[in-house]
């Protein structure tokens, strides 16, 4: 390896001071600098809120997001202290906006029992990484501000008025030479906040969004706490119990709340929180959670002959069918993996968690045996469809060599092995199919129609899947496996590309299959590899030119006019409307669908699983009433309805 002339003594060693580690680095602190890290910003000024209501000193919390996107996150909780801090000699109120790992949240004598932000950098942080930062407290009979800029103190605390009331606000504009961008989505941060209501029984938030002509503003309290959030997920499912079971109790002195509803559908959801944060990998407390659970289930079916002495127990994956449940522990020195705190680490916690559901579970089964005995009736139906989907999938890996198995649906490989740059083609019919084919690159693109109606897996079970001859070549193509068993790192294109018509059935195919990625292939979602081609609604053409085509009915009139200004007018052309894929010859699929350098692709995303989950169950569930609401709801925003 070529060696780096460069002078490389005490003097290349920097040392970064105060805030300026976290401008250099800010993706160490909020994750990224996109969309995801600017919304990561006004959620730790709210945490911080959420820990005041924690200790049973706010109500309420305001957040507005102004025009120019400023944020504003008023509380009235007792106010950050102003009074001198003995040790950096400043402010404790400007000591925890300019100093990291400053804050009340250490455990000991805090001035906190239990709260989310546990590594006193949340406040400086978001400081750090702004243009401009200003502070009011409301505390000791007076009103207090300090400004900052870039985490600089620029104004420092000053007394500017007298107050009998207590509580902070914070104003701040996100620095837009460190983020992407710096327009907030009003929709992510209404869920956050509808999400940290549930969690906190009883606290008041609201979220206005300032910046259009028409303010919006959602307003947030339920003194069902997870009750009703799990009510809230359910909504448009059909139950089995049809209210929650909940659970409280405190074991040493660490809180456990737990609110789970059985349905009728096949998926599980198990949302945990610790701290009101978010716990997207789980943790400890979600092992206990699932270990009682499947204790309790057994148990319940041995001693009242649902299993008999030769029956297998009950598998947790069995037992989980349809349950939507949510979990949130307090606990006041929690040991989270990292910053973004998304698993637990506190061992003690699975046993607490686990003691705690066993002893209430146990009690509400025995209290409601016609209840205990739906919901196991439906645990040993799922445990039979599990035998049969194993069968099914053993079958699938036997077959899982391509090259000698003939696929239903004709599956056109292509040449390279090289995940990273091959991409299979999913194409909605085989007249599409055969052009595309013909157009493609035979060398990384892959084509695989499909034909006749798909299966809508909201409505089935595994062992459905498996032996859909519908689906069986998608899985088979894919090469990841299915469910529990899919392994990410194994597909065989890095690109699967939903290529369907531009009309009412093929939204109804890009629904269906999007549908099943998100409910048995999850991970090729998160990673990115997911993508819908988008092929174009006009094509406009004229002897002796070049044909343009149109992607949308916004471009039409764009067009027109641009080819107006080269001397070729609206009557001199001719225009076609593509109804369908099958429409295009192989050379026009190539050039407007499938070429990498011309071809229009719309990388399929999921950042918030819970609304994604909400969509596909109201999109493809059971319950046709909440479906028919959304369709009039939004009925005039259709476009290009084929009719």
């Amino acid at each position: 390896m070529e060696k780096y002339n460069h002078a490389y003594g005490a003097n290349q060693i920097q040392v970064l001071e105060g805030l300026e580690a976290v401008r250099k680095r800010p993706g160490m602190y909020i994750g990224s600098v996109s969309i995801r890290g600017l919304h990561h910003l006004v959620y730790e000024i709210v945490d911080n809120c959420v820990d005041e209501a924690l200790a049973g000193y706010c109500d309420r919390i305001e957040v507005k997001i102004e025009p120019g996107n400023i944020i504003s996150v008023e509380d009235d909780g007792r106010g950050i202290p102003v009074d001198i801090h003995p040790k950096t000699h400043i402010s404790a109120a400007e000591t925890v906006y300019t100093v990291l790992h400053a804050g009340g949240k250490f455990g000991g004598d805090s001035g906190y029992k239990v709260s989310g932000g546990l590594h006193g950098v949340g406040a400086s942080v978001v400081n750090a990484l702004s243009e401009w930062t200003e502070v009011t407290i409301q505390r000791d009979g007076g009103i207090f501000q300090m400004k900052f800029e870039r985490g600089k103190t620029v104004e420092k605390l000053t007394k500017i008025g007298e107050s009998n009331k207590t509580g902070t606000r914070v104003r701040f504009l996100a620095d837009g030479t460190i983020f992407e961008t710096l327009n907030y989505d009003y929709d992510t941060l209404e869920d956050r906040f509808r999400e940290m209501a549930f969690l906190t029984k009883g606290l008041y938030i609201s979220i206005e969004d300032l910046r259009g002509e028409t303010p919006k503003k959602a307003e947030f309290c339920f003194e069902g706490g997870l009750r009703s959030f799990v009510e809230y997920l359910n909504k448009n499912k059909e139950k089995i119990n049809p209210e929650p079971i909940y659970i409280e109790k405190t074991n040493a002195e660490i809180p456990v709340e737990i609110a789970l509803q059985y349905t009728t559908a096949y998926n599980e959801n198990i949302y945990s929180f610790v701290n009101n944060i978010n716990t997207i990998e789980g943790g400890t407390h979600l092992e206990g959670f699932k270990r009682a659970l499947t204790k309790v289930f057994n148990d319940y079916a041995r001693s009242h002959g649902i299993l008999k002495e030769k029956d297998n127990n009950l598998q947790g994956e069995d037992i989980r069918e349809g349950l939507t449940a949510v979990i949130s522990v307090k606990v006041k020195e929690p040991q989270f993996e990292g910053q973004t705190k998304t698993k637990l680490g506190n061992s003690n916690v699975t046993g607490i968690v686990q003691s705690i559901v066993v002893d209430a579970l146990s009690t509400y089964l025995e209290e409601n045996p016609t209840v205990a005995k739906s919901i196991l009736e439906k645990c040993v139906s799922a445990s039979h469809a599990r035998e049969a989907a194993r069968k099914a999938r053993e079958l699938v890996r036997k077959k899982s060599s391509l090259e000698v198995t003939t696929l239903p649906g004709k599956l056109a490989d292509c040449s390279s092995k090289n995940a990273d740059e091959c991409e299979v083609y999913i194409v909605e019919g085989d007249s599409a199919g055969g052009s595309a084919k013909q157009g493609r690159n035979r060398k990384y693109q892959a084509i695989l129609p499909l034909w006749g109606k798909m299966l809508n897996v909201e409505k089935s079970r595994a062992d459905k899947i498996y032996n859909n001859d519908k689906l069986k070549p998608v899985i088979q193509a894919i090469g990841a496996g299915i469910g529990a068993d899919f392994d990410v790192t194994k597909i065989r294109y890095g690109k699967v590309v939903i290529m369907a018509d531009a009309d009412v059935d093929g939204a109804h195919i890009r629904t269906l299959l999007l549908t099943f990625f998100f409910r048995y292939m999850r991970p090729l979602i998160e990673n990115g590899n997911v993508f819908l081609a988008q092929p174009p609604l006009y094509k406009l053409s004229k002897k002796g030119m070049e044909d343009v085509y149109c992607y949308t009915d916004e471009d039409l009139p764009k067009a027109y006019e641009e080819l107006e200004k080269k001397g070729i007018s609206r009557d001199q052309l001719a225009l076609q409307r593509y109804k369908g894929l099958g429409e295009m010859n192989p050379e026009q699929l190539w050039e407007t669908t499938m070429n990498p350098e011309t071809r229009i692709l719309v990388k399929v995303t999921m950042d918030d699983a819970i609304k994604a989950d909400e969509t596909f169950t109201l999109l493809m569930g059971d319950e046709v009433e909440p479906r028919r609401e959304f369709i009039q709801q939004n009925a005039k925003y259709v476009q290009n309805l084929d009719i």
